[in-house]
This record gives structure tokens, C-alpha cells and sequence, in this order.
């Protein structure tokens, strides 16, 4: 207990201690010379009679007689008393400041050790923003670490979401944090150097930590990730992308077919011959809404032809995908991207010819309809 008053009185804002200090030193300038050209006494007697009217001891050794003698020695009395009075109440409030927050930190700290698991978010900009609105909307147990004071008040806290106002670079609570029970770090911040640092002090702590990190700029993402970051995501790669699909959107077709695996690449040489790309391809599983997305991305016929050779001499591969296939009963759908409304018509046409289209631009509840009955 003797420790931790120390480190709260030692704590006294400087602001406030420097100007109680120069109060104290200018008072006891003007008590010395007051008391030797008023009082007309020796520079030590002026000493020992300055302390003692400050104060207010009195011991009565020395007695004013003038009256401006008596005025001296009133004003000295009194602003001693002011100024132990001002000094008092700045240490006494930075002390009940400070055992608020030693009393709010270990009530969070309770809060913490109560909680099965939790993700942590450092940085609650944008985008972290973005993530603590998805992980509260799924009732997940929440920390944020955030240094912006008007953000960090407007969390609002409860059972699952414990608030730090601090900064997740300069403080060491995150690597206590991370451990165990942690089941993902967030590193969110807008500077690419904190979430350097903050990805750094992680890893270093925790080994076993899963560490998603933002990156502001695409050339830091490989300093990110050999700091230690399991994944790192660039909003302007992702926003980039968002941008190039609404942009491409007229040239865009989704295709729901129905066939087995041998007739994959039958099917890409269609799509090539008519100079279209092959984005993403989407399992439905029957009776479920949301598919099973791949990204493809491949626009040469060498690379289909490479794939197709690849399941021939990969009986494992094959046969998983085989299973794939099988669990949505041959139905998926294709997102195409074409030059033009001419080459989309007839490309359906080529395919209808080798297997079955379901349909054109379904949406997913659409396919999850068919697929039920199915």
C-alpha cells in the first residue's frame, strides 16, 4: 500500500506542481524581505520567522507592532494558508483521481479473467470501427484499445466490451492480453509504423498469437507479415477491387450450370473461345443460401488445360473435388467476365450444348430454392 502512494503522489501533474512550487518559492521570497526590511530582522531570524507565519505556527517570538508590521505578517499568514490549502487539495484530487483508475483497471481486469474468449481491436478508426460493429452484432466479447479519448468515450461498455484508453504501441497491456484466451488480435490503426510496432510487440510476447493487421500502403504489407502478422489486409487493395467489379458489372454474367467434373474443361474452352474470363466459381450446397466462393481469376486456355491434366494425375484432388461436386449435386455457378452482350449470348448458347444451365444471374436465395428441391 506504502508503494503504490508513493507512485500516486509522485504522479501529481507537473502542470500543477510547478505552479504550487513557484506560489511557495515567490511567497517565501517575499516573507524574507518583508520580515528583514519590515521587521527589520537578521536574514536567518527572517528565515525562521517567514516559515513560521507561513505556516501558522506562531510562536510568538517575534510581535508586530506597526501597522505595517501587522499588515505583513496578515497577508503572509494568509497566503500560507492559501497556498498549503491549494497544494493540499492538488495532491489530495490527483490521489483520488488515481485510485479511480487503479480501481476501474482492476475492475476491467475482473471483467477480462470472467470472459471464455475474446477479440482484441487496436485502433477503432474506419475500419476497425467496421469490425467491432460485426463482432458486437454476433455477441462476441470484445477489447479496444484506442488513444483517441472522444472515440474511446463514445464505447460504450458492458458484460463482453471492455475499453482501454491507451496507446496499443506504448503500452505493454496488449502482450498480456494476447494470450490464450485471445482469439484474434486486430490491428487496426491508420499508421503503418504503430501496427508495425504493435504487430512486432505482439509476436514477440505471444508466439502462438493470430494477428490480423491493416496496411495502409500495399508495399508494407511484406514488412507486416514478416513481423509476424498472420494476415494483413489493405482497404485500398480491397476497395480497388470493390471498385473494379461495380465498374465491370455490365460485363459480368452469372451462369448456374449443372455438370460432373469431366466436363470442366469442355466448358472452359467455351468461355475462351469467346475472350471471357472466369472470376469465381460458387458450390451450393442444396437448401443453404450461401455458397461456397472460389476465386479463379484465369482468362488463358492453357491454364484450364493445365488444371484439367492436374486432376488426372492427382486421384486425391480429384476425387475431393469429385465429392464437391456430388454434395451440391453438380450445381454451381460461375461469375464471367465478358467484352460485350453479344459474347454472353453466345457463350449460353455454346453451353447449353454440352450441359445444363440452370439459370442466368440468380441470386443465392433463388439457387437455394432450386437446390432444396432438388
Amino acid at each position: 500500500m506504502r508503494k503504490i502512494t508513493i507512485r500516486l503522489l509522485t504522479k501529481i501533474p507537473t502542470k500543477y506542481g510547478t505552479t504550487g512550487m513557484i506560489l511557495i518559492a515567490a511567497l517565501f521570497v517575499y516573507g524574507i524581505l518583508g520580515s528583514y526590511f519590515i521587521m527589520h530582522l537578521n536574514i536567518i531570524d527572517s528565515i525562521y520567522y517567514s516559515i513560521i507565519t507561513m505556516a501558522t505556527v506562531g510562536y510568538g517570538d517575534y510581535t508586530p507592532h506597526t501597522g505595517i508590521q501587522k499588515i505583513f505578517a496578515t497577508t503572509l499568514a494568509l497566503s500560507g494558508v492559501a497556498l498549503l490549502a491549494y497544494v493540499f487539495n492538488i495532491m489530495l484530487t490527483s490521489f483520488q483521481e488515481k485510485m479511480s483508475e487503479y480501481s476501474k483497471g482492476a475492475r476491467k481486469m475482473k471483467a477480462i479473467e470472467d470472459m471464455d474468449d475474446y477479440y482484441i481491436i487496436c485502433g477503432l478508426g474506419r475500419v476497425g470501427k467496421v469490425v467491432f460493429d460485426e463482432l458486437k452484432k454476433r455477441k462476441q466479447n470484445i477489447i479496444v484499445i484506442e488513444k483517441d479519448e472522444e472515440i474511446c468515450e463514445n464505447i460504450e461498455e458492458g458484460d463482453n466490451i471492455v475499453k482501454f484508453h491507451k496507446d496499443a504501441s506504448e503500452d505493454n497491456i496488449i502482450s498480456r492480453l494476447a494470450g490464450e484466451k485471445c482469439n484474434s488480435v486486430i490491428v487496426s490503426t491508420g499508421d503503418d509504423v504503430n501496427n508495425l510496432f504493435i504487430v512486432w510487440t505482439i509476436r514477440e510476447n505471444n508466439p502462438d498469437a493470430w494477428i490480423v493487421t491493416r496496411a495502409s500502403r500495399v508495399e508494407n504489407i511484406p514488412r507486416l507479415k514478416k513481423a509476424g502478422a498472420n494476415k494483413v489486409v489493405s482497404p485500398e487493395i480491397i476497395g480497388g477491387q470493390d471498385m473494379f467489379f461495380e465498374s465491370a458489372k455490365p460485363y459480368l454474367l452469372r451462369i448456374t450450370v449443372k455438370h460432373n467434373v469431366d466436363q470442366i474443361y469442355d466448358e472452359f474452352k467455351v468461355i475462351n473461345k469467346y475472350d471471357c474470363s472466369l472470376e469465381t466459381i460458387d458450390y451450393h450446397i442444396p437448401g443453404v443460401e450461401t455458397p461456397l466462393t472460389r476465386e479463379i481469376n484465369v482468362t488463358r486456355l492453357a491454364d484450364g488445360k493445365k488444371y484439367y491434366n492436374y486432376l488426372q494425375t492427382h486421384d486425391d484432388q480429384r476425387h475431393a473435388l469429385d465429392t464437391l461436386y456430388k454434395t451440391t449435386n453438380n450445381i454451381h455457378s460461375h461469375l464471367i467476365l465478358g467484352k460485350d452482350k453479344q459474347s454472353f449470348e453466345d457463350l449460353i448458347k455454346d453451353l447449353k450444348k454440352i450441359e445444363e444451365v440452370v439459370g442466368i444471374n440468380l441470386t443465392n436465395k433463388e439457387i437455394a430454392e432450386i437446390t432444396r428441391e432438388n
